[in-house]
């Protein structure tokens, strides 16, 4: 830490400016001003990620911007009203010039949580309505989807643009074999990594449009935003119906239709989505029963991207 008047590296004066050239960590800063507040409630305050939150406030604590108390609900923060360090006296410099909007109705809303504190409610009460957005030990959507998993028998799985094996590791328990394909061999590379003590599972690098599997060859075929990556995604689709036995499904998640082509360039998406209309005509021009297409999600936060999800069946 550096006392007023001590002289400065150049290198401890660069990260001090780092700790506060991020808008997340200056929200925070004021909001802890006013209140000493738990990560979880920052995160309902601020809509910002909980595991974002958890690292700012980590950033801001070693720069000695901030403190932490524990008490016996939780840990709670608070700005340091004495900050010295580099960081410190930065911040003491910009603070009385401050006066931003968000920053008014971030108070506000962290007034209504203070005050529903001190009703003595539940975690489960705090949070509630909002609660998919929050963290509790052992619940996630990962710890829901391996409990579901156990009620599935799969029979041989087609997983298309399978990427790292992430998806392949989560079925691989309930399926007779599971068939990775990527086009990537970096990233099948990687699912060999990760999937090297299941048995179950093989591996094909190659176009996810030309497959050389026989016809009617595997009870289920995902296509988990493998669509986001096509440039013909009706011919997929008719590649997926023609692998399928009888009575075999095919399940698709893609992004709805959206105007951010910058999102389309950073992922190297071959388009920006499809509306739900639009899947539901490719997935009966392949020949299957559609049962299923809809948007099933919306993000929360801007661009607030939705998830179209889609399940169709070959004729038994």
């Amino acid at each position: 830490m550096t006392a007023p008047g001590t002289s400065l590296s150049i290198d401890l004066g660069t990260e001090a400016c780092r700790v506060l050239a991020d808008a997340s960590r200056m929200r925070l800063l004021l909001l802890l001003e006013t209140h000493p507040l738990s990560a979880a409630e920052l995160t309902e305050i601020t809509g910002l990620a909980q595991s974002r939150v958890s690292t700012h406030l980590a950033r801001l604590k070693k720069a000695g911007l901030v403190r932490d108390e524990r008490t016996a609900g939780a840990a709670l923060y608070s700005a340091q009203r004495e900050a010295v360090a580099p960081a410190g006296a930065i911040w003491n410099l910009m603070r009385p010039r401050l006066d931003d909007p968000q920053a008014r109705l971030d108070r506000e809303r962290a007034g209504e949580v203070v005050r529903r504190r001190k009703l003595g409610q539940t975690w489960a009460e705090s949070v509630a309505g909002r609660m998919e957005l929050h963290y509790s030990p052992g619940r996630s959507w990962e710890a829901t989807s391996r409990a579901l998993m156990t009620l599935l028998d799969l029979g041989d799985v087609l997983d298309l643009a399978s990427g790292d094996g992430v998806f392949a590791e989560l079925i691989a328990a309930h399926a007779a074999s599971v068939t990775c394909v990527d086009v990537s061999t970096a990233v099948i590379d990687a699912a060999r990594r990760r999937l090297a003590g299941t048995s179950n599972v093989a591996f094909h690098q190659g176009d996810m449009h030309r497959l050389p599997f026989a016809d009617a060859s595997f009870d289920h075929v995902f296509a988990m935003h493998a669509l986001s990556y096509s440039a013909e995604p009706g011919r997929l689709l008719a590649e997926a119906a023609r692998l399928l036995r009888p009575g075999g499904r095919v399940v698709v998640a893609v992004l709805r239709r959206h105007q951010h082509e910058e999102t389309q360039r950073a992922y190297d998406h071959a388009n920006l989505g499809l509306e739900v209309e639009e899947l539901d005509g490719l997935l009966r021009s392949a020949g299957l029963q559609v049962s299923e297409c809809r948007v099933t999600s919306r993000e929360s936060r801007p661009p607030y991207f939705e998830v179209i999800t889609a399940m169709a069946g070959r004729p038994g």
